[in-house]
């Protein structure tokens, strides 16, 4: 994943994408087949993993997720907020597809969906969880991934660090109100003890920990801290998979009786990809906003911080609950369908410029 201690102009970022990331889908697929057989082979020593909890966290769980999640906002400079300004119109198209649609669309589309077409084929005890878990993926915009989008599609830097600068300031103040206002829309009990642990494990300490580490290494200079960003990023790709092996364990009872969950749980995810993306792409072109500011407007719309709703999900529902496994499918599916949104707004850049 690259890294962006220092922001550079378009030009001189390569389109790249490493080779955890690249084959994400696959190695979730490993995760899940790993997983489900492990789970059926050594069930006791799972449940065990399982009883390490101290106040609703899972211990193991917890450090895995810290693990995963502060190398990538170890990239994040709170700094670029002052750059916000000079993208305001970006800024505000992706700020009211983040936070005013995409989750609202989400809770939609899981009502409509999971609650009414695919609920003859969904076990009927766990249809609320797996709305409470896509509304957990939407809730969360994207993170460290959306960088590697932004240079596949030449999308200029700045806006992008500002951009994911700002919605993590977000992320730590709106995060856990706006779960707690969809599941109770969804008419979802709102453990508001657990989902506050959560925000505070999972967002406000991981960033702490993350924005001191980074002044810490800076004051080496910037190329340290590409140096050590560049090495922990297979750890934070190491932790998110053996995290999937562990919930796979639990979810392998499910998986083998329904096996068509997984991409009856992958439709409204898709759907909600292309609402987002589109609509925010659209926006900004009628707002007279340039492509390479367009680009990761409508990649960042549309993509989710997915380790932050696996970890919420397991935290607030638990290993074998619906809404975990409806997070992971999200991780399923990431590479992909973004790979998918990348090349429509390269190949559609002349027709967005035609203005």
């Amino acid at each position: 994943m690259a890294s962006i201690a220092s922001a550079p102009s378009p030009a001189a970022v390569a389109p790249a994408i490493g080779f955890f990331e690249r084959y994400l889908t696959v190695w979730v697929g490993l995760c899940i087949v790993a997983g489900v057989g492990l789970g059926q082979l050594f069930p006791a020593v799972f449940h065990a993993v399982a009883a390490m909890e101290v106040a609703q966290v899972n211990l193991p769980v917890g450090l895995l997720i810290w693990v995963m999640i502060v190398p990538m906002l170890l990239k994040i400079d709170f700094g670029a907020l002052g750059q916000v300004k000079a993208h305001w119109r970006g800024i505000g198209v992706t700020l009211f597809v983040n936070w005013a649609v995409k989750p609202f669309s989400m809770a939609v589309l899981g009502w409509l969906f999971i609650r009414h077409v695919f609920a003859p084929l969904l076990p009927a005890d766990q249809l609320d969880s797996y709305v409470a878990g896509l509304i957990l993926l939407a809730a969360a915009p994207c993170t460290a991934m959306v960088f590697v989008w932004s240079q596949l599609c030449r999308g200029d830097p700045y806006f992008t660090l500002s951009q994911v600068a700002l919605n993590d300031a977000l992320m730590v103040v709106a995060f856990a109100p706006l779960v707690a206002l969809l599941l109770g829309l969804s008419s979802i009990a709102v453990p508001w003890d657990t989902l506050l642990i959560s925000v505070g494990l999972y967002i406000v300490v991981p960033v702490v920990l993350a924005q001191a580490l980074r002044a810490r290494l800076l004051r080496a200079g910037p190329a340290r801290l590409k140096l050590v960003a560049g090495k922990l990023g297979p750890w934070s790709i190491a932790a998110l998979l053996l995290t999937l092996v562990l919930l796979f364990a639990f979810q392998g009872e499910a998986i083998l009786r329904q096996p068509l969950v997984i991409a009856l749980l992958a439709v409204p995810i898709l759907l909600q990809v292309i609402l987002n993306s589109g609509l925010a792409y659209l926006l900004n072109r009628r707002l007279g906003v340039a492509h390479c500011v367009a680009g990761p407007s409508a990649l960042i719309g549309a993509s989710n911080f997915f380790e932050l709703a696996v970890a919420t999900a397991i935290s607030v529902f638990g290993f074998d609950s619906g809404a975990a496994l409806a997070t992971v499918v999200g991780v399923l599916i990431e590479v992909p369908v973004m790979l998918a949104v990348v090349a429509v707004v390269n190949r559609s850049r002349r027709w967005y410029e035609a203005r």
